[in-house]
């Protein structure tokens, strides 16, 4: 119950896109692998965007005539507007109700709503209980600080043996909810700590952002985009990862980088059921990772994904639609996202004339008639990868090659086995690093070429 006893330690936290909830959660997630803490001040310029005040509060509540308390911050903390201006006064029931917010179609939900970047206040309530305020004048207490501050951005590294970057980004920016708050960074942190496990057995370095969600996401490309664009090879934002749905892949602006074919490879042979969302501009921060300046390769994982679920953005997203289960079961199919990127390379084969015979190499077996399924898988991802290793298609393309018209459903980790027995044989050879290296290596499949 490792997952759920995070919930609960970081569930009654008071976030926003800034203040001491920001930094009390990253505090606690540190503990469970390394997040470091970088602050931006407040007016700091991000493209078309502005970090704005600080935001902090003690305490908020409204009373009615006869000094009841019938809303109270510290019973649900979405009871407050986010962001909301600190004001100590007396107002009329008419003032109240506008600056009152409500799910009529949601009676028992407390709704979440904020005003960033408007100076306002606001206090949201259960639609059921409007009939509760019937006087005429009330008391109105929002203690709070709403001045100069910082913007906390947290993150992760873990250095592979390449310097391309696989890049998981997720939000921490929101308060008391389950699904569309802290599902994400539980299930990213759990990823990061698996990981750390095989530090120094990674192809690629990792990166994991925890930032406010856009604005976040944009300062940190305000300062850092050019580097992410030179080094990310696949990135995913992670968010609403533990209901108990389906998974949900929305894919990158492009559609068909390398992060949409791992992520799908992954998830069509998970044998778990799933569906795939074509890139629009609402979301997450995929909408400022794919943005025209930098077009990363950055889809989202999901499960029940944000809107497809009723209780989205109200009190009602809470512990009871996560499990331990769903958690774990989205850190898994993250780890075999990663897996697939880890295993993936390119090949090329070295025999060109015609089938190398391959029961000489051991590589084949002598007698023909019935094999096993075992011999015949790897039998199988042999004579696919001779065939289609052109220097060109990845491990991920021969696996859907085969999946399409050889009905197998080969993993790329399969193929990576298969390759460098093959590899070991002289018979492929491998295209791999970047810059010089890959140039030295596609010009020796062109030369194998032109012998041929």
């Amino acid at each position: 119950m490792q997952m759920m006893e995070l919930f609960d330690r970081l569930y009654p936290i008071n976030r926003s896109i800034t203040g001491d909830g920001v930094r009390e959660t990253l505090r606690i997630l540190n503990e469970y692998a390394p997040i470091a803490q970088t602050e931006y001040p407040t007016g700091t310029v991000c493209f078309d965007w502005t970090v704005p005040k600080e935001w902090n509060v003690r305490a908020a509540y409204v009373k009615d005539g006869s000094g009841r308390v019938l809303i109270d911050f510290s019973r649900n903390n979405l009871h407050l507007m986010g962001y909301s201006a600190p004001f100590r006064g007396f107002v009329s029931r008419e003032q109240l109700m506008a600056h009152l917010h409500t799910r009529e179609d949601l009676p028992d939900a407390i709704p979440y709503v904020i005003s960033y970047y408007r100076e306002d206040w606001g206090f949201c309530v259960e639609h059921r209980r409007l009939p509760e305020f019937t006087d005429d004048w009330y008391e109105v207490v929002i203690d709070a600080d709403l001045a100069d501050g910082r913007m906390t951005i947290g993150e992760g590294f873990i250095q592979g043996r390449t310097d391309e970057e696989i890049l998981l980004s997720t939000y921490v920016c929101h308060p008391s909810m389950a699904i569309n708050e802290l599902s994400g960074p539980l299930v990213q942190t759990f990823v990061y700590r698996y990981l750390l496990e095989r530090q120094g057995d990674l192809k690629y370095s990792y990166r994991f952002l925890y930032v406010p969600e856009t604005i976040g996401s944009l300062l940190y490309l305000s300062r850092h985009g050019d580097d992410l664009k030179r080094r990310v090879a696949a990135g995913y934002v992670v968010t609403c990862a533990g209901h108990d749905g389906g998974f949900t892949y929305k894919r990158s602006k492009r559609g068909d980088t390398l992060a949409d074919k791992a992520a799908l490879h992954a998830l069509e042979r998970s044998g778990k059921p799933f569906k795939t969302v074509e890139w629009n501009p609402f979301g997450s921060d995929e909408r400022q990772y794919c943005s025209e300046a930098f077009r990363l390769p950055v889809g989202s994982l999901m499960r029940t994904m944000y809107g497809e679920y009723p209780e989205y953005h109200t009190s009602l997203d809470d512990r009871s639609l996560l499990s331990e289960r769903s958690l774990q079961d989205s850190v898994a199919m993250y780890a075999d996202v990663i897996e697939t990127l880890e295993a993936n390379e390119i090949y090329a084969c070295t025999h060109l004339h015609g089938e190398p015979k391959l029961d000489k190499r051991g590589l084949y077996p002598y007698t023909g008639g019935t094999r096993s399924k075992a011999e015949q898988r790897k039998v199988s991802a042999i004579t696919w990868l001779l065939a289609f290793s052109d220097g060109e298609r990845d491990l991920i393309g021969v696996a859907d090659k085969m999946n399409a018209i050889g009905g197998m459903n080969v993993t790329c980790r399969e193929l990576r086995e298969a390759a460098e027995m093959l590899k070991a044989h002289s018979l492929l050879r491998r295209i791999a690093g970047s810059g010089s290296e890959a140039e030295a290596e596609a010009a020796y499949v062109l030369e194998m070429q032109a012998r041929g």
